[in-house]
């Protein structure tokens, strides 16, 4: 067996990243792979992780600099400054969410230094990839924290109560968009006790909805949906069928006391589900959760980690809506990238390789170059 590589995990340096790509639990099980690991000190201070920790399953700490000399992978949450990249060696790995479509510039200069970028968001939505899904784990902690963020800011309470001074009837809430996040809102909410509705382009999240105990709030009858994307994502929607679910929205979310939006489609702006006018008819105290907000939102007015308030109805969404949920949600990144790394790896080269399924869906760069083709197309 072929001595393992230098894996590097750096502390994040983006305003308000609290995550680590690497926790002692999975520090101890790469090394036990045969891997050396060496921890940026303070990486996972902001997840309640410290260095000594890091240091008892087999780690060394120290600075950037000499954490990064001669590593041959990289690991981060989101993608490192190519700058402090000089001590690594030639062709090494960078894994991370690197927002190759945001963050254009910096896969180039990944590309120039001569690495080997590998976006974690790019994992094909795959049986055998389920594990390494990032995208998944994030977003299922995403829906549970925007759940408590409505009801933090909510003047009323969620379930129904029934006391000797009266009833407190159950709040309604509106999930748009019922991918993993949609769905672990829908569940949040009620545990909560809230009576929960929930709509989405995608057929098949009918029975979804409803097996969680929800109501389903579809357009039926409609010629054109085109929202039965690739992969498990939703695609854009026809004209007709915009107009139509928009009819059906403004109907229903006039008598809703908590919205929250999830509707993403990879590489574009997020579309726009919710409009000023629509906001303007629900009740005054209600409230607006835009997880969409890092891609442009899909509320009319929603600013980033800012509670607006229009027509008495506050609105609200996080740009990084794990990173508060730091130490649950370093752990299942962690373990994705883990997952990651020993599917691939080879004993007898000592190292992780890659396939062609994976490796071509998520390798930005190789050998100088941009070779993505979601990139380059």
């Amino acid at each position: 067996m072929k001595k393992g590589p230098l894996i590097a995990v750096l502390k994040e340096r983006a305003p308000g990243e609290t995550r680590v790509a690497a926790t002692p639990e999975t520090v101890r099980k790469l090394t036990a792979l045969g891997a050396s690991l060496a921890v940026e000190s303070g990486a996972g201070a902001h997840a309640f992780m410290s260095d000594a920790e890091y240091e008892a399953e087999g780690a060394k700490t120290g600075p950037a600099a000499d954490v990064l000399r001669d590593a041959d992978i990289v690991l981060g949450v989101q993608g490192p400054d190519p700058a402090l990249l000089s001590g690594v060696r030639s062709g090494a790995w960078i894994v991370a969410a690197l927002d190759p479509f945001g963050q254009r510039e910096q896969v180039d200069a990944y590309a120039k230094a001569g690495l080997e970028a590998l976006a974690m968001e790019f994992m094909p939505r795959i049986t055998r990839a389920q594990s390494m899904d990032i995208l998944s784990s994030q977003s299922n902690l995403s829906g549970y924290k925007a759940v408590l963020a409505c009801a933090q800011e909510f003047g009323r309470a969620f379930p129904m109560m029934m006391t000797a001074a009266g009833t407190i009837t159950a709040a309604r809430c509106f999930i748009m968009g019922v991918g993993v996040a949609g769905l672990q809102a829908i569940a949040t909410a009620r545990r909560l006790g809230a009576q929960v509705s929930a709509t989405d382009v995608r057929s098949a999240t009918k029975e979804q909805i409803q097996s969680l105990g929800a109501k389903p709030i579809f357009v039926e009858d409609v010629a054109g949906i085109e929202g039965e994307g690739s992969g498990g994502y939703a695609s854009e929607m026809s004209e007709e069928y915009q107009s139509a679910q928009a009819e059906l929205v403004s109907r229903h979310i006039s008598k809703q006391n908590i919205v929250i939006t999830t509707a993403l489609i990879p590489g574009k702006p997020a579309p726009r589900l919710v409009s000023d006018a629509q906001i303007a008819t629900m009740r005054p105290g209600s409230v607006i959760f835009d997880m969409a907000v890092p891609q442009g939102g899909n509320v009319e007015g929603s600013v980033a980690d800012q509670v607006v308030e229009r027509h008495g109805v506050k609105i609200m969404g996080y740009s990084n809506a794990p990173a508060h949920l730091p130490a649950d949600a370093s752990g299942l990144f962690a373990r994705n990238i883990f997952n990651f790394l020993s599917a691939f790896w080879d004993a007898e080269q000592g190292k992780p390789v890659l396939d062609e399924e994976i490796g071509d869906a998520i390798r930005l760069t190789k050998d100088g170059t941009v070779v993505n083709k979601r990139l380059l197309g």
